[in-house]
């Protein structure tokens, strides 16, 4: 069994991992780690990203299959992350695309899940 701080470097490095995907792919990281403030639930958002007029919430699960990485976002961290991207939304005057997506590393393979919550 792995140590809750091998966990959380393991996470983090995962994060790590998926902000570079993210840059190569045309992106720039607007926050990484966000967290909502007061009043809603506290979510945290792994990675915040834009790239022209498409702004990107990601979740990041770092697990050793993709049917773990799955299973681990439940319904209601799925609702719990669509209220704080719509906060930030609206606190930062958006007006253009957004999407929540989802990005896996499993083991040393990326999988990148467009509008996937």
């Amino acid at each position: 069994m792995r140590s809750s701080k091998n966990t959380y470097r393991a996470g983090l490095h995962a994060e790590f991992i998926a902000r570079m995907y993210l840059r190569l792919h045309g992106f720039r990281i607007l926050h990484s780690r966000y967290i909502t403030g007061r009043n809603t639930h506290r979510a945290e958002i792994d990675i915040i990203a834009r790239r022209g007029n498409l702004i990107i919430f990601v979740e990041v699960k770092k697990r050793p299959t993709l049917t773990h990485a799955w299973s681990a976002i439940t319904p209601t961290q799925s609702a719990r992350l669509r209220r704080a991207g719509e906060t930030y939304l609206m606190h930062s005057r958006w007006s253009g695309d957004a999407r929540f997506d989802v990005i896996a590393v499993c083991g040393l393979h990326v999988h990148w899940f467009r509008n996937a919550i």
